[in-house]
């Protein structure tokens, strides 16, 4: 009897989900899935032999790619990031300032609203006035590993526009845009041009 031997790859899926495929360039489903080599016979696999290691299938261009490609945020992830970093600056920024202004709380309804927030509303800033610092700080610091410098800029100019709603910019509000501004991983004299050109602006 003639047996017919050889080696087959089997593969079976891990997870699925949503994931920033490189090749597609955009939010795509994703399969994981992991591999072993196994000794056929008669193209039945019956040995298990080595692994062959995991990797991330995209659904739409097919495209394999190692897991690390999970750990590139999604744009729905970064847009959620960046809402919650801006919630958390507006926050110790009005901490630092008068945070019953309804000038400056309006200011920064409006700023956190252009960021993705469109429910964010007085009692949200409450809400938010009432968190821990270092919860605020972790969700700035978050932002700011996403930004690039143009919009990191940015978005500490929009701090300052909230610090500024009430008037000139207090010690205290100096401080915490500062603050603001090496959580996202600014030089201090970045950030002092920023603040200075954004007071300028306002005059």
């Amino acid at each position: 009897m003639l047996l017919v031997f050889g080696l087959t790859a089997v593969f079976r899926k891990v997870s699925e989900g949503t994931f920033h495929c490189p090749q597609c360039g955009g939010d795509r489903a994703y399969r994981r899935r992991t591999g072993r080599r196994w000794l056929s016979v008669f193209f039945v696999p019956m040995v298990p032999l080595w692994r062959l290691g995991e990797a991330v299938v995209c659904r739409t261009c097919r495209g394999r790619f190692p897991v690390s490609a999970l750990r590139t945020p999604t744009s729905q992830q970064m847009a959620e990031t960046l809402a919650a970093g801006m919630r958390a600056a507006a926050a110790l920024v009005l901490r630092a300032g008068d945070p019953a202004d309804a000038t400056a709380r309006a200011r920064a309804a409006e700023t956190v609203t252009g960021y993705g927030e469109p429910e964010y509303d007085g009692d949200a800033i409450d809400a938010d006035l009432a968190l821990r610092r270092t919860f605020l700080e972790r969700e700035v610091a978050r932002a700011g590993a996403q930004l690039a410098v143009e919009a990191k800029e940015w978005f500490l100019a929009q701090a300052v526009r909230i610090g500024l709603a009430d008037g000139a910019l207090g010690e205290g509000e100096r401080r915490e845009l500062h603050g603001v501004a090496d959580l996202l991983g600014m030089s201090p004299a970045y950030a002092l041009g920023v603040i200075v050109t954004t007071e300028g602006a306002s005059r």
